[in-house]
């Protein structure tokens, strides 16, 4: 019997070192896969695979960035002079232009003259900037291609534009959406933080046991909704409110963000600022009641300092739980890729960018790897908060 029950052990111990072992090397494999796939977007040419931007070999420009190719294309910059070369217009050409300039039957029935004809345009216009695949350029190519800097991490985090499928040159600028983020994320807590941490003192210090048994089930009872119920809730009831209340044209507003993750972050907080508060030892409480303090003087200088490791870790919580909510911001929030100037306007979150576009990226392609990217700036935000939360933890312990 001993020695059934021994492998019966032995038994049930492999089975959970498996599921741990399983469990670590999945989440260790996601997160290998989000870095390789976002950190792709990076040291690379914003061109799309394959395409490539050519002038003529009279053209002494040999590089332009981004924001000037951008320019040249909503014709904001029209002469090469601006850009470094001759004072020349720019003629900008693509390979829906073709016909433009040639006949069908100088193309041929398959467009197998066609690289020779990009070749005669490139050579009768010195001006003319193209914007075409490789596989349309013929071996002997009367220009030179034009190298495009590549994107980097700085131009990623701190640029303020966000158009991921614009031709020919993308933008994956996200400084708005880090603002928007942190932004609804601060007016949460401005909510969540006094409602919660009140909610959280009444239960521990002032209710009796028969109100706080019934009370605390319902708080926790809103950590079980979806949060595409708050989402419903928020774009019915709050976003009309708003838009009625502040007489705006829209009421999808960083403020309706604001307010819904607020209330889905109250169960957080409420629940381990509740659990904190009432760890502080009877025996403190007794002394301090006993030297003549009042109960609110006991309160305010024994029992929150006591527990403010505690309703610290509880406030961290909350944020990681608001920066890291998708659907309930992205129906309430009106997802505009602006930096935000007030709690009045619509602004654009992280996680929302990610669900809203993630489903029409092409696979590998750049608005997929900047997608990635923009996981991994998320995952980065989250580790910092549970580091810091581990950190508050390990001191109270001290």
């Amino acid at each position: 019997m001993k020695r059934f029950r021994r492998i019966l052990e032995k038994f049930i111990e492999g089975i959970l070192l498996s599921s741990s072992t399983i469990t670590s090397l999945t989440v260790i494999l996601i997160i290998l896969f989000l870095f390789r796939e976002g950190l792709g977007l990076f040291n690379r040419s914003p061109l799309e695979h394959n395409f490539i931007i050519a002038v003529s070999k009279q053209n002494p420009v040999q590089d332009l960035s981004s924001d000037q190719l951008k320019a040249i294309f909503n014709q904001d910059i029209t002469n090469w002079s601006k850009v470094g070369g001759v004072k020349d217009s720019i003629i900008l050409f693509t390979i829906n232009d073709i016909t433009n300039y040639f006949s069908e039957e100088e193309l041929g029935a398959s467009l197998e003259n066609l690289p020779q004809k990009l070749n005669e345009f490139i050579e009768a216009n010195p001006g003319a900037l193209m914007h075409v695949s490789e596989k349309y350029l013929p071996k002997k190519f009367n220009g030179h291609t034009i190298h495009v800097k590549n994107i980097s991490v700085g131009d990623f985090l701190f640029g303020k534009q966000w158009y991921p499928t614009s031709e020919p040159i993308p933008s994956f600028g996200i400084w708005p959406m880090i603002i928007g983020t942190f932004l609804v994320t601060f007016g949460a807590l401005l909510i969540a933080l006094p409602l919660g941490l009140a909610t959280a003192l009444f239960l521990a210090e002032v209710a009796d046991i028969r109100l706080r048994n019934l009370v605390k089930p319902l708080v926790e009872l809103l950590a079980g909704i979806p949060s595409v119920v708050y989402g419903f809730f928020g774009l019915i009831v709050i976003v009309p409110l708003i838009q009625g209340l502040f007489k705006l044209d829209v009421g999808e507003t960083v403020l309706a963000g604001s307010i819904v993750l607020g209330i889905m972050a109250l169960p957080t907080i409420v629940t381990i600022a509740e659990d904190a508060l009432r760890t502080t030892p009877l025996s403190l409480k007794e002394a301090s009641l006993a030297l003549g303090a009042t109960r609110w003087q006991t309160l305010r200088k024994v029992t929150i300092p006591y527990a403010k490791s505690g309703i610290s870790a509880a406030v961290i919580l909350g944020i990681g739980r608001a920066i890291g909510e998708t659907m309930a911001v992205l129906m309430v929030t009106g997802n505009a890729s602006n930096v935000p100037h007030s709690f009045l306007v619509p602004a654009r979150t992280l996680p929302a960018t990610i669900a809203a576009e993630l489903g029409e990226a092409p696979y590998g392609g750049l608005h997929f790897k900047a997608l990635f990217a923009l996981g991994i700036v998320l995952f980065l935000f989250t580790i910092i908060i549970n580091l810091t939360v581990a950190y508050i933890r390990n001191r109270e312990k001290k």
